[in-house]
């Protein structure tokens, strides 16, 4: 049984990467999409991957996830379009560059901030009273291994990541007697277009995907928690 054909899904970050893998594999099984990212090319793109598996059309908005308001109305146009979502995928990352924290500036910060913690919470903030009200649905967050270790470099991404982790386990706490599902999701290294450089020993996006799927797709009488995958040559912890 498919049991994502015809389901409502919310994903943030999804014109390259996991989120655009993650988006055309969703398309595979029949699910509704509603899907956003910051090139308006690329979303295109994805856009007519989607439609070529023969899902249904989705909803597509370009758009900044560090401006608040627009975050709202991709919410609020996506639920007039497809109605409010079954599931919510929180994919969206943005580390601009590796940095030791004394030359972070608080404009740089606050804008890793913004898109890697703060949409995350606009969206499940928005998400609550809708799942909860059906007593159903599934949020995943997709996180990064970078919760596990500290990578010198890596500060703000890191703070960031780390304050949508504990974030995330306090809403599974806040939803799950109202039938919401909560999953955090630690994907390890992955040759993707978040890294300047090819690294083809690190996972391929598609197997990311994967994963996250799978996770949508488990037996309804599990959920899962916390998911940490790398790829077999990361070896640091």
């Amino acid at each position: 049984m498919n049991r994502l054909k015809g389901k409502v899904v919310y994903l943030t970050g999804a014109s390259r990467g996991i989120g655009r893998a993650t988006a055309l594999l969703l398309a595979e099984h029949g699910a509704r999409l509603a899907i956003c990212g910051r090139d308006t090319t690329a979303l295109t793109d994805v856009k007519n991957g989607i439609e070529s598996a023969e899902a249904p059309s989705p909803f597509v908005m370009s758009f900044d996830l560090s401006i608040e308001k627009d975050t709202l109305r991709f919410y609020r146009e996506a639920k007039k379009v497809h109605g409010p979502p079954d599931i919510l995928i929180n994919n969206a990352g943005f580390n601009p560059r590796k940095a030791l924290i004394r030359d972070v500036a608080t404009e740089e910060f606050d804008r890793i901030i913004a898109v890697n913690l703060r949409a995350p919470f606009i969206l499940m903030r928005e998400a609550a009273p809708d799942m909860t009200e059906r007593k159903s649905g599934h949020i995943v967050n997709v996180l990064s291994s970078v919760c596990h270790f500290d990578i010198v470099l890596m500060g703000a991404y890191t703070a960031a990541k780390k304050g949508l982790e504990g974030l995330t386990d306090v809403f599974r706490k806040e939803v799950r007697a109202q039938g919401v599902r909560v999953s955090s999701i630690y994907p390890g290294g992955t040759d993707s277009n978040f890294r300047p450089e090819n690294r083809p020993l690190y996972m391929r996006p598609e197997s990311v995907a994967q994963a996250i799927v799978t996770t949508l797709t488990l037996p309804e009488d599990l959920v899962v928690h916390h998911f940490t995958f790398r790829p077999m040559v990361e070896d640091n912890f």
